[in-house]
């Protein structure tokens, strides 16, 4: 069999299951109110949470950037790559999470890989939720394969499991030192698919008892969280002792791109030396840095944002559950609506569609077989006649179907 003879194949059986994925194209801004496919839509499916991906501000900002430093960053942070620009917006971010240093990635992708790759070794072991991201699950798997460390999951959420694999792992002294094995807990702080929380101070309290470090993945928290929106170390005052590797992104909330981890100088300077994430690949263009101080700037100062995403988050609730919808345990802007079947759930995302609603529905192996939903997400962007529209389309979808 060739090449395209197999890979189509697996193509057509991944259509087959309702779990082909195409690419919507979008025409101007990202922004509620967007052309997707030619067509006038309310979008209810980015992460651009406090509404700053078309900001005029941070716009201008990223032009300044450009006249300032070009377009291309040239090189590798270690190399020629690292701008003053960069170097400002690290600060920032150490600043604004409270933490000592931060280190600028490209991706939160890279940035987690990074992170494993650095930290742990031959005998190691990495604690992690099932409902982890991918590139968290990647990173420890990537890890394992080429320094021979382990990973060991458990239940989602589930701390006494957690306690049960710290405890039976060894190395429960007082202090790190040279003894194996070191521990690492990696969780998401806000679970991407089903907008809870993770027991991020229990976790902690854990990680100490066990003499092991914790790794907050906060892509979706960052911006969002916290009374200045520093996320939820913030939200939980956890300090850099209690939570000593923090990592988020700034393509979400802060509407630009690119991803950070913040923490001691020790941990910084091993991820500047150790990180082949980091180490080989090019610095982002020094415009998106000079956008995303602006970012951060209006993310402190227009708490107005968080409040109003609040505010309508709570209006979504209040309605899809007088529609009787299956909704799950989130207080975020993160807001699933459970459908369970694949085929009924692209059939409900088309439907919406057709109505000017875009709300992506997230199959398998995202989440987990039979549990197929439509991944609503609110912005500060939305106004409470945006809901009302939501609510309006969702109520006139055949549910009977529904698993």
């Amino acid at each position: 069999m060739s090449l395209d003879d197999s890979l189509k194949k697996e193509l057509l059986n991944l259509d087959q299951q309702s779990l082909y994925r195409q690419r919507k194209i979008i025409d101007g801004p990202q922004q509620v109110h967007l052309i997707s496919n030619g067509k006038p839509v309310v979008s209810f499916c980015s992460n651009d949470y406090l509404g700053l991906a078309n900001h005029p501000d941070i716009a201008k900002a990223f032009k300044q950037g450009v006249n300032d430093y070009g377009v291309g960053s040239g090189a590798a942070h270690l190399v020629s790559g690292h701008s003053r620009v960069h170097h400002e917006l690290e600060e920032a971010l150490a600043e604004y999470t409270g933490r000592s240093r931060a280190l600028l990635f490209s991706t939160g992708y890279m940035a987690n890989l990074g992170i494993v790759n650095a930290l742990m070794g031959k005998g190691d072991i990495v604690f992690q939720d099932k409902l982890n991201h991918a590139s968290l699950i990647d990173a420890a798997l990537l890890s394992s394969a080429l320094s021979g460390s382990q990973l060991k999951r458990y239940p989602h959420n589930d701390m006494n499991r957690l306690a049960q694999l710290l405890a039976a792992s060894g190395n429960n002294s007082e202090s790190f030192a040279e003894n194996k094995p070191r521990k690492l807990v990696m969780t998401d702080a806000v679970f991407s698919m089903d907008g809870d929380l993770a027991e991020v101070s229990q976790m902690s309290e854990l990680c100490q008892q066990h003499n092991a470090w914790l790794m907050l993945d906060d892509a979706h928290g960052f911006g969002v969280l916290g009374a200045n929106g520093a996320g939820t170390a913030e939200e939980f005052s956890l300090d850099q002792e209690q939570l000593p590797v923090y990592m988020a992104t700034l393509g979400k909330a802060m509407g630009g791109f690119g991803a950070f981890v913040a923490g001691s100088d020790a941990l910084i300077e091993t991820l500047i030396q150790k990180a082949r994430a980091y180490v080989y690949t090019t610095a982002m263009l020094p415009a998106v840095a000079q956008a995303l101080l602006m970012s951060i700037k209006i993310s402190r100062e227009e708490s107005w944002r968080r409040e109003k995403l609040k505010q309508l988050i709570a209006q979504f609730r209040l309605g899809a559950e007088q529609l009787g919808l299956s909704l799950m345990n989130s207080q975020t802007a993160i807001q699933p609506v459970m459908v369970g079947d694949n085929d009924t759930a692209m059939s409900i995302s088309q439907t919406l569609e057709q109505q000017g609603i875009l709300i992506t529905a997230i199959r398998p192996p995202t989440v987990p077989k039979g549990t197929a939903r439509l991944r609503v997400t609110l912005s500060a962007e939305h106004e409470e006649t945006d809901i009302e529209q939501l609510l309006s389309a969702l109520a006139r979808v055949n549910w009977s179907s529904v698993n």
